[in-house]
């Protein structure tokens, strides 16, 4: 058994500045993720990261923008703390060697964004989240925090009421090892996975929510899962927000920018709900191009793209056989980013004491029903640095807990009953089956029959999960043992979403339902907790925190 003071369970953009918070304070810091730390998914992040660091701009603004992007969903104290910490964060990314394009008096170039009243989106071309992994990897051996990379967390082990470590799977052995620590944070990302086509990378499959609701902790807001309006048809892959951004148009069928008629003033810079419910009734209406519509980037030139989005035009030309220098680039919305997950509260501690949870993976409610662009590096940033600071403070105050002989073991028997199960399901099939299930019954529009369907799908799905088999029974690299591990914990998500969306009924950023088309701040002004209960999964409800903004209509 090795021990830590704090064991970090995912090697992105959060995880490691969480770590290296800790690390610099003087704790002993583990990171464990299943993929080198440089291939997480923060490096597939484009467009930028949001703060008022200009003069003529405000952290004031920036909350106000962001809790009106979030549908008034958002918790509004933590949104005030990611605006005020926004400079002090983006300076220190600076120190620590973040290169940003700069303007021409040589200050933090900044581009408009998606639901933003400023341009505060600072940016590294069109490769920004690439550019800070690699500077905080660059922290994370400073530091000297202790990386094992291949390694897949399958328990978060609790004991007495609190989080003790984790049991851990190495690749290349097979092996299950014990950690042992003071603290555990969970830093593991989306799940977009769980849905057929999404930009997400494929590790992001909601690993830590599975893990966090069988230790007993809440996941919060999980039907608001956001479409992104710009990716590519047949990949998912991502055309950044920075494409509109830079003056991008939108273009339907028949030649017209369409925004004009859903967003007369933003247009095609209105929030990503707005935008994207936008692109799905022109296709449905029959006014797309097999089933996308243009994002048309030809009036931009060549120079002003290769020098600001010159990964997209790579990637356009790579995966849709498009220059977008030359012809407009056919997009539709497509599952991006999870807005909901493991509940927290500012400081990015769980109910569990001991455990914590951070980035992508956490719902402190920063954004509510709809993220804007540019929050999400924002929030992995500055709430990584706020959970390194809670479990500082958590450690120096506490002892090691025991850990429980009998975790091991009993883990061990969960991977070997998977293992020798012979003649049952297909892994592929029933994730497969998953994905096109959420797509069908879990879209930009939802109603009451496609979700109960949906629900019952998922269940089905469930029951035939107990009898899934592998093909490959060997202990070393065995991609397939992974991949059922993994279906397990996506199951899960898939059903907390359906079971979420089924139960709200009104319209409220990325939820948009055609049978209750509007917000309903009278009865659902509040957020929704999915738990445990002996198995299954059930819900609840509490307040969202309001400061100083009412709720209105959104207007963009």
């Amino acid at each position: 058994m090795v021990t830590h003071d704090l064991i970090v369970v995912g090697g992105g953009l959060a995880g490691m500045r969480s770590a290296i918070e800790a690390a610099r304070a003087g704790l002993n810091v583990a990171v464990v993720s299943k993929v080198y730390p440089v291939r997480s998914h923060s490096v597939a992040a484009q467009g930028g990261i949001n703060a008022a660091i200009k003069d003529t701009d405000s952290w004031e603004n920036h909350a106000f923008d962001t809790v009106k992007g979030s549908d008034y969903l958002g918790d509004q104290d933590a949104i005030e703390i990611l605006c005020q910490e926004a400079p002090l964060n983006i300076r220190e990314l600076e120190t620590m060697g973040a290169i940003f394009n700069r303007d021409a008096e040589g200050n933090i170039a900044q581009r408009p964004f998606g639901g933003a009243g400023y341009p505060r989106t600072c940016y590294l071309a069109d490769r920004t989240g690439h550019a800070l992994l690699h500077v905080m990897y660059e922290q994370l051996v400073k530091h000297g925090v202790v990386l094992y990379d291949e390694w897949n967390v399958i328990k978060i082990v609790v004991d007495d009421g609190r989080a003790v470590g984790v049991i851990a799977m190495e690749f290349a052995t097979g092996k299950l090892h014990r950690l042992h620590a003071k603290a555990t944070l969970i830093a593991t990302g989306g799940y977009g996975r769980v849905y057929r086509t999404t930009t997400n990378a494929l590790s992001c499959t909601g690993d830590g929510l599975g893990l966090a609701l069988n230790a007993g902790v809440e996941l919060m807001d999980m039907e608001f899962v956001q479409f992104h309006p710009t990716t590519l048809k047949r990949t998912g892959i991502l055309m950044t927000e920075g494409c509109r951004g830079e003056g991008g148009y939108l273009l339907n069928g028949k030649g017209e920018r369409f925004m004009e008629r859903y967003a007369p003033k933003a247009k095609e810079l209105a929030s990503r709900d707005v935008v994207s419910r936008a692109e799905q009734t022109e296709i449905e209406a029959g006014r797309g191009v097999d089933g996308c519509v243009l994002l048309d980037m030809r009036h931009l030139g060549e120079k002003k793209i290769n020098e600001k989005l010159g990964q997209i035009r790579e990637l356009a030309i790579n995966f849709a056989g498009v220059d977008p220098v030359k012809d407009p680039v056919p997009v539709r919305p497509g599952v991006h980013y999870s807005m909901g997950g493991i509940r927290t509260d500012n400081g990015c501690a769980t109910a569990l004491p001991g455990l914590y949870a951070a980035g992508e993976a956490a719902c402190v409610s920063v954004h509510g029903a709809n993220r804007l662009g540019g929050n999400s590096l924002l929030e992995a940033i500055v709430f990584g640095r706020r959970a390194g600071i809670s479990v500082v403070e958590h450690c120096r105050s506490t002892d090691l807990p025991r850990f429980p002989d009998s975790a091991l073991r009993d883990a061990g028997h969960e991977v070997a009953d998977i293992i020798r199960r012979e003649g049952g399901e297909d892994p592929a099939s029933l994730r497969n089956e998953m994905g096109e299930a959420m797509e069908a019954h879990s879209g930009v529009f939802r109603d009451r029959e496609r979700l109960a369907k949906g629900v019952e799908k998922i269940a089905a799905l469930k029951e035939r999960y107990r009898n899934v088999s592998l093909t490959d029974k060997a202990d070393y690299y065995n991609n397939e043992l992974l991949s059922v591990i993994e279906l397990g914990g996506m199951l899960t998500v898939a059903e907390s979403i359906l079971i979420g969306a089924l139960a709200r009924e009104e319209s409220r950023g990325s939820h948009s339902r055609t049978d209750f088309t509007t917000r309903d701040d009278a009865n659902w002004l509040k957020h929704t907790l999915v738990y445990k209960d002996y198995g299954r999964l059930k819900l609840r409800y509490k307040d969202v925190a309001k400061t100083r903004w009412e709720p209105q209509e959104r207007k963009y």
